[in-house]
């Protein structure tokens, strides 16, 4: 599973000359590749099928995939089953985080873009991370289409581990179908998102 998103993206997109994450274009290329999956069968697998990206703590500023069931679900409009996070902040009993798949996908990547400017070095190896708190976000425009994204997870409801995403993997992350909302579609959702943000389009 990990190998058939990842790895063979990777692979291809190295052989035609696209490095990830170092130049716009390459970006683009590999957002555009990973739309062309459209649909993932078993989330819980792919979450499960390599043990070395499987943490029980996420570090602030990198990207993890995950199940969670929230605690008060029956009290939300809707919810993500499987939040594609950059966490930013912990908490006592949790974390606070940006579920991007709470974003379009045009916005997602407007984000991720600007989420670039954050990171603590262009080596983008495991050593990378987003530099981000909630005072960076709100204090930029650029950052402005964060505020959908912003969630707070407790751990109590972390259903499996956390799948960590290698920062030369964030955007095919971004753009693999895994967002998995209970109680409303993802076109609802991305329209709340965009009522929330004053976006018509």
């Amino acid at each position: 599973m990990q190998s058939l998103y990842f790895d063979e993206i990777i692979t291809k997109g190295v052989r035609a000359g696209q490095i990830p994450a170092r130049t716009q274009s390459a970006r683009n290329w590999y957002r555009e590749t990973a739309e062309k999956i459209t649909r993932i069968r078993n989330q819980d697998k792919m979450i499960s099928s390599d043990s070395k990206r499987a943490t029980k703590q996420p570090i602030p500023g990198s990207m993890y995939l995950f199940n969670y069931n929230p605690k008060f679900k029956d009290e939300l409009p809707y919810y993500d089953r499987y939040p594609l996070i950059f966490p930013y902040q912990k908490t006592e009993n949790g974390f606070y985080g940006l579920n991007l798949h709470y974003l379009p996908l045009q916005l997602r990547a407007k984000m991720m873009d600007a989420l670039y400017s954050l990171v603590n070095n262009p080596r983008y190896d495991e050593s990378t991370i987003i530099k981000a708190s909630y005072s960076i976000l709100k204090g930029a425009e650029k950052y402005r289409f964060f505020q959908p994204c912003i969630k707070r997870y407790l751990n109590s409801q972390v259903k499996s581990q956390f799948m960590y995403v290698y920062p030369s993997e964030w955007d095919i992350a971004l753009f693999l179908p895994t967002e998995s909302f209970a109680k409303k579609t993802k076109t609802q959702v991305w329209a709340e998102s965009k009522k929330m943000l004053g976006v018509r389009k």
